[in-house]
């Protein structure tokens, strides 16, 4: 799955899964590097989400990943906290937003 069709699938399932975003608002920006590189942020609030390409004005949060880990951080193949641990995930900004990426991202 490309990084575009992984974000994609993130909106769908946002969409159809509303629950998971009750209580959750900010804006996380995504750096993906490496062969299959894109800038995306993901706005929540109000129980809605909407991604977008592109870099975000007003992220409360930028995750820094390569684009093969990034594919198997959403596969289930990486654990996040793995990955940050072991520095192949990277978060600049609000740490909390960051503990509440696992359910943005299943």
């Amino acid at each position: 799955m490309t990084t575009k069709e992984i974000f994609n699938e993130m909106q769908k399932r946002m969409d159809q899964n509303p629950s998971k975003l009750v209580g959750l608002k900010g804006v996380f920006q995504f750096d993906i590097g490496g062969p299959d590189s894109g800038i995306y942020s993901v706005a929540i609030a109000d129980g809605k989400a909407a991604v977008s390409e592109g870099p975000s004005s007003s992220a409360d949060i930028t995750i820094t990943m390569a684009s093969n880990d990034f594919g198997d951080l959403i596969e289930g193949r990486l654990d996040p906290m793995a990955a940050f641990m072991g520095g192949k995930l990277k978060v600049n900004g609000d740490m909390m937003l960051a503990m509440q990426l696992q359910s943005l991202l299943a």
